[in-house]
């Protein structure tokens, strides 16, 4: 039972922020303040998690605030907010949470918690300056042996040694006016796997552990879901507070479970992880002379390379074992799915072998990161000429610690292939695949659990000392079951829908007579090609929908010159000058059509004129072809159930109810949300979805 003190504490704030602000307080609002107060406050409660799905306009953001604040300084926990992208949390951090302090009469302390690659690496930023060579360190990740651009670095990075010295810059390269290429943060940031920390020369100065030490004295961390993720990957309180001394809340929540399986996915690279031991190879051929007159086991860095030798010849075999797996009737792309994640004898025997040869070199990288860390706390390390890269003995501790980080990933990859059922045998809960993109130096194969929420369960709900998770859309056809399948959020923690305030009478939900279907495509796009210039004609401001990029791109192209709007297209731009030219255009009494694809569904706020009219192409079902989505639908099969009805349509209804929520922004809007899709009403399952969606008015097939 939450204490009467606290009560009073919260219900207090409350009044003052809505006085202060003018705020008519708001049912909706003081019902989920009410579930996170009685969430989190009880220390003695077995599952202290609140799942609220808070319509638009409800003021997630002040009742989760008001509630959480004044519990989390009582229990004498850490509140870390983490939201789903760097844009939100920035907004949270600078305009919502100084709101809320300055008018709640609520005092407390926030710091913004942003992983190593947000921020400039001292040691890389002067290695890159002095030598001019390329990236020192040996890359730990695919997609970065993969990078191939080429990277004009000089000048921009003298820009910021510039900007450093004289204060004008802090490190954090979201700060830095000029955008970035992917290519020069690679070759400026690291990662928790290549930072030599206290042992780092630049420490004193570094912008990653000066923005980290702010986290010691904050009451409120403002955070992401990835960060979050990666800190509990890491084993909890590495970056973050601990899962024990944290009361978490997940701003929208939704994405949290897919963001899960990015984190925890094991993959392995062809042509990264060969060019990886390679380089490996050469950099202990470089340094090992210099090592061992350090004190440097003479025997050592010979079995190290014998080990690389290995590994290089037992993963060209492994290639080569995958690549006849794959269908080659596309050159530019193929996959296959291992059915029921089962693995071909041959194949996890393979893996097996690979398994004992990574974790020879992992024992044995142990052993010469832990050397050269000893001659570096020591002082018997000698720093070499500019033009001798081994001899640094920065840079050599941190390729020892990526190479050990490099085998513990293979590893992981290995043992789930190593270890996972064979033919004839059930499903471990894992998909398993493998793919090219063109060539055999691109094969990779790939391992994820299916579901996520057995890991979201037991690195994060039974751990925390409490969590919210709050969205918009966390229910589908009237339900929390498929969040709470996915999420692993127990049954028995609070589950509360709270409307929005807003009238959805004051918004027309339309699906016009169509004589196509999407399962025609051609016919489909053409169709829509023929309607859409009538339907927008009046409008200034449209949010145009699709599901499928090569639909969207025929469309705009048939009628881009046909049309009096301004046509803005997702990926022609970046989505904030996207939103503000298309601000611009309307600012100036001229039309503009926003074309956007499934990312576009949510997060876009364009109230009032700027949006009277959202048209959604077709029902947004999923692509059919994710493997991780595909064998989550063999497994229901194998079990006896519907993966359409219990996956893909509830899926599909949560989309709809997201992408029509970009009409109703503010109490005065009113609008269009046209449908192109009739299977809404000829279908079993798009009457289920119709059912489930707010009551708008309706005008359905005239």
């Amino acid at each position: 039972m939450i204490d009467e003190v606290l009560q009073d504490e919260i219900r207090a704030a409350y009044q003052q922020l809505t006085e202060s602000l003018n705020l008519v307080p708001r049912w909706g609002q003081r019902q989920m303040i009410a579930e996170v107060a009685n969430a989190l406050a009880d220390p003695e409660v077995e599952t202290p998690i609140a799942v609220v799905e808070a319509g638009t306009g409800t003021g997630k953001t002040i009742a989760y605030l008001v509630a959480a604040l004044p519990v989390a300084r009582a229990r004498g926990k850490k509140l870390v907010i983490a939201s789903a992208t760097v844009a939100l949390q920035e907004q949270l951090l600078f305009r919502d949470l100084p709101d809320v302090m300055r008018h709640s009469g609520l005092s407390f302390n926030a710091a913004l918690a942003k992983g190593r690659g947000r921020y400039v690496c001292l040691l890389k930023l002067d290695r890159q300056l002095s030598e001019r060579e390329g990236d020192p360190l040996i890359p730990l990740y695919p997609d970065e042996f993969l990078a191939t651009e080429d990277v004009v670095t000089g000048p921009v990075m003298e820009e910021m040694i510039q900007a450093l010295g004289d204060g004008g810059w802090d490190g954090d390269l979201d700060a830095w006016p000029e955008q970035l290429t992917p290519g020069v943060r690679r070759l400026i940031t690291t990662d928790q796997s290549q930072c030599t920390g206290r042992r780092c020369p630049h420490v004193g100065q570094c912008s990653f552990f000066r923005a980290r030490e702010g986290l010691e004295e904050a009451d409120v961390i403002v955070t992401n879901h990835d960060l979050v993720l990666s800190d509990l990957r890491l084993g909890g309180g590495v970056i973050l507070p601990a899962p024990e001394d944290s009361l978490y809340v997940f701003d929208e929540g939704h994405q949290l479970p897919a963001k899960c399986l990015n984190h925890f996915a094991l993959r392995f690279h062809a042509g990264a992880t060969l060019q990886g031991l390679r380089d490996s190879e050469r950099w202990l051929a470089a340094g090992s002379s210099a090592w061992v007159k350090q004190g440097l086991d003479e025997k050592l860095v010979p079995a190290m390379a014998s080990v690389l030798g290995d590994l290089t010849q037992r993963s060209e075999d492994m290639a080569a074992a995958l690549w006849q797996l794959l269908p080659d009737d596309d050159e530019d792309r193929g996959e296959y799915r291992f059915p029921h994640g089962r693995i071909p004898l041959g194949l996890s025997e393979q893996a097996a072998t690979l398994v004992v040869q990574w974790n020879q070199l992992h024992n044995k990288a142990v052993r010469l990161e832990a050397a050269l860390d000893n001659s570096l706390s020591s002082g018997s390390t000698s720093q070499g000429s500019s033009s001798d890269q081994a001899s640094d003995p920065d840079l050599d501790l941190a390729n020892a610690q990526g190479l050990v980080a490099r085998a513990e990933q293979q590893l992981a990859v290995w043992r789930a292939f190593a270890e996972a059922p064979g033919d004839g045998e059930p499903g471990d809960g894992w998909a398993r695949w493998c793919q090219h993109r063109g060539s055999p130096q691109t094969t990779e194969c790939q391992a994820s659990p299916i579901l996520p929420g057995e890991l979201l369960h037991d690195s994060l709900w039974q751990r925390a000392a409490g969590a919210v998770l709050t969205s918009a859309t966390l229910s589908a056809l009237g339900t929390f079951d498929r969040f709470r399948e996915r999420s692993g959020v127990p049954a028995d923690a609070r589950w509360k829908q709270v409307a929005s305030p807003f009238d959805p009478r004051k918004a027309t939900f339309c699906v016009p007579p169509m004589t196509s279907e999407p399962s025609n495509p051609e016919a489909h796009t053409r169709e829509l090609i023929e309607k859409l210039p009538s339907l927008i004609r009046d409008d200034l401001g449209a949010l145009l929908l699709f599901t499928s990029r090569r639909q969207m791109e025929s469309v705009v192209e048939a009628l881009e010159s046909e049309i009096a709007h301004h046509v803005l297209v997702q990926d022609r731009m970046s989505k904030n000058a996207l939103l503000t030219k298309h601000r611009e255009h309307i600012d100036r009494g001229d039309p503009s059509a926003i074309f956007g694809l499934a990312s576009f569904f949510e997060g876009i706020d364009l109230p009032g004129a700027y949006c009277a009219h959202v048209l959604i192409a077709k029902l947004p079902f999923a692509v059919p072809d994710d493997p991780i989505a595909a064998a989550h639908s063999e497994l229901l099969e194998a079990q006896g159930r519907d993966p359409f009805m219990e996956i893909s349509v509830p899926d599909a209804a949560q989309k709809l109810v997201q992408a029509s929520g970009r009409l109703l922004r503010t109490e005065q809007d009113e609008g269009r949300i046209t449908l192109l899709d009739t299977r809404l009403l000829s279908r079993r399952y798009g009457r289920a979805i119709l059912e489930t969606l707010p009551a708008f008015t309706l005008e359905l097939g005239r």
